[in-house]
């Protein structure tokens, strides 16, 4: 299988005409969401008046359906990390394996045409998308500027955790500090407040979620002080009234050129969400089932996203693209491009190429190739990473044993923090921590406004499978 030597024209064509199909009709959706959640200004409000329709809806649902099957489990499921096995409820957003990940019902190119922009710039803010998977509405600018600014109004945090940060050895992994960090807000838990004061079980999402707008809010604070105190002079700029959250972030990183400023608005957006599936989500959703607080609970989901097979999938990209141009170059061919990745498959895998559920190039791997395109053109790293493109899925589809040749998010996003001068790799998974938040916490509220119980599913020994299959 050949790829076009078009290679970006190709991306950008596809990318128009994903837009053109679908925007008719996402500007129908997006004008009647508006013109709904445009009678209110505030999130809480919103949610409040959502909440009762949507339990309603569900409690009909599973009442009629509930003995219904929606699935097969088979041993290879079983053993496999129960890859395919439908099990779990996640409103956010949905994985497909062809078309790539939806937020909402949205794709990620009708997000970046739907959803509001800071003035002057072209991508989606952060608080657009939280505001979207919470509801299911797009927002208005002004109900953005409205989130902004109440996370700017929750973000100082308590004595005990800048102790903490400010205490921490050198040494200690940016993922180890930020895990532990986000642990150790639950001391200020609305959550754990009113269920020791016997809260009704109706108004555990209300809870869930004030801390999750704590949570949210503090996010980016922890994430800048701990690489302030690792990599920079231990002094953190204090956040900014007027700047939205991933402005406020690369301010308090001490990165203030706007074209990062915007990566890093859509790295938030992009990361966000990626079903409920995945190790950092699938946690997250676990550990609150046992009514863990949000801060436990995402504390949680953290220290599953700092596993070399989950979050670290980008540093570790960029080592191997790192040891390629050590030992070849920038200048390469196209000939010696296949020969160090045949080298490589001998006894390992390429890193960014496939994925568990994607049978096609990752959206957002897309996206931040657009981004590059426009913004970085001429970088030679870019550059390595573009050829991979054309010469890495042909190598991996030779092997015949590849379900999904194609690059993942993970291809692209390292290259792109390490032109803006963030070369400090070990705190990438710190960045994607603040931004799958917005997921994972959007996610907990209505697992606790739909009164979900405690998640425990059946296990099986293989003496007990081999008796079940009759082996």
């Amino acid at each position: 299988m050949a790829l076009s030597n078009n290679v970006p024209t190709f991306l950008r064509a596809l990318a128009k005409v994903q837009r053109r199909n679908a925007l008719d009709t996402t500007k129908i959706i997006a004008t009647r969401a508006n013109s709904t959640a445009a009678q209110t200004t505030s999130l809480k409000e919103r949610l409040t008046q959502l909440v009762p329709e949507k339990r309603a809806e569900v409690a009909e649902f599973r009442k009629e359906y509930s003995g219904h099957k929606i699935g097969e489990v088979t041993v290879g499921m079983a053993y496999g990390g129960m890859r395919g096995i439908k099990g779990m409820v996640t409103e956010t957003s949905v994985l497909d394996p062809v078309e790539g990940i939806r937020f909402r019902g949205y794709t990620i190119p009708e997000c970046q045409e739907i959803l509001p922009h800071a003035e002057g710039g072209e991508e989606p803010l952060p608080e657009g998308i939280f505001w979207l998977l919470l509801t299911g509405e797009v927002p208005t600018k002004a109900q953005v500027d409205s989130l902004s600014a109440e996370w700017v109004d929750r973000a100082e945090l308590p004595t005990h955790v800048v102790t903490m940060l400010k205490n921490f050895p050198d040494d200690l992994h940016p993922m180890t500090q930020f895990t532990t960090c986000i642990a150790a807000l639950n001391k200020d838990s609305h959550f754990v407040k009113a269920y020791s004061g016997g809260a009704a079980k109706a108004d555990y999402w209300e809870h869930t979620y004030e801390d999750s707008m704590d949570l949210l809010a503090k996010l980016p604070v922890i994430a800048a002080m701990i690489y302030r105190n690792l990599y920079r002079d231990n002094r953190l700029p204090p956040i900014k009234t007027g700047l939205d959250w991933g402005a406020n972030l690369s301010h308090m990183l001490g990165y203030d050129d706007p074209k990062f400023v915007e990566l890093m608005r859509l790295y938030l957006s992009i990361h966000c969400d990626h079903e409920g599936g995945n190790v950092s989500a699938h946690t997250c959703h676990l550990v609150g089932s046992a009514l863990s607080d949000p801060y436990l609970s995402y504390a949680a989901g953290m220290a599953g996203l700092a596993g070399p097979l989950h979050g670290l999938a980008n540093q570790e990209v960029l080592v191997w693209l790192q040891g390629l141009v050590a030992e070849v170059g920038y200048d390469i061919s196209k000939e010696q491009l296949q020969l160090y990745i045949r080298k490589t498959l001998e006894h390992s895998v390429v890193p960014g190429y496939g994925h568990a559920v994607l049978r096609k190039t990752d959206p957002r791997y897309t996206c931040q190739r657009e981004f590059a395109l426009k913004h970085l053109p001429d970088d030679p790293l870019f550059g390595i990473v573009g050829k991979l493109y054309e010469v890495v899925p042909d190598e991996l589809l030779k092997l015949g044993k590849v379900a999904n040749p194609w690059p993942n998010v993970d291809a692209h996003s390292g290259v792109l923090l390490q032109y803006y001068g963030m070369t400090e790799m070990n705190y990438y998974t710190v960045l994607f921590g603040v931004s799958r938040a917005l997921g994972c916490l959007s996610s907990l509220v209505w697992d606790r406004a739909f009164g979900l119980p405690i998640e425990r599913p059946k296990s099986m020994s293989t003496e007990g499978l081999k008796k079940l299959v009759g082996a």
